[in-house]
């Protein structure tokens, strides 16, 4: 089976990625990026074939382990603009209660104090 080429120009920016933001890969899983601390970041990762999120949706990261990583391998990753709460891009600011609900979630209180520790 042939290797799918990444498609760099789908590929974020570390300086675009921001705390509290929603991001969509080209797979259709959504990633909320909880904490950054240096070269790192924790986030929340959704299944992957996800229908599109409804402007009164749950944050859908139920059961969702949380991840941490290097700020550059998450941007590396495929990402398309999506339309959420009436406005289309490729990342969506989350309220503080959309933030919080995605960190209990994923129950990434712990791992966040942590990495704000180091």
């Amino acid at each position: 089976m042939k290797k799918q080429k990444k498609n760099k120009s789908l590929w974020l920016k570390p300086a675009e990625i921001e705390v509290g933001c929603l991001y969509l890969t080209t797979a259709r899983q959504y990633r909320a990026v909880l904490a950054m601390k240096g070269e790192f970041l924790i986030y929340a990762p959704s299944s992957e074939d996800m229908a599109p999120l409804t402007a009164d949706a749950k944050m859908p990261f139920e059961n969702s382990p949380w991840k941490k990583c290097q700020i550059a391998t998450f941007a590396q990753k495929e990402y398309q603009a999506f339309d959420w709460q009436g406005t289309q891009a490729i990342k969506h600011t989350l309220t503080d209660a959309q933030l919080a609900q995605a960190v209990a979630q994923s129950n990434a209180k712990a791992a966040i104090a942590a990495l704000l520790a180091e």
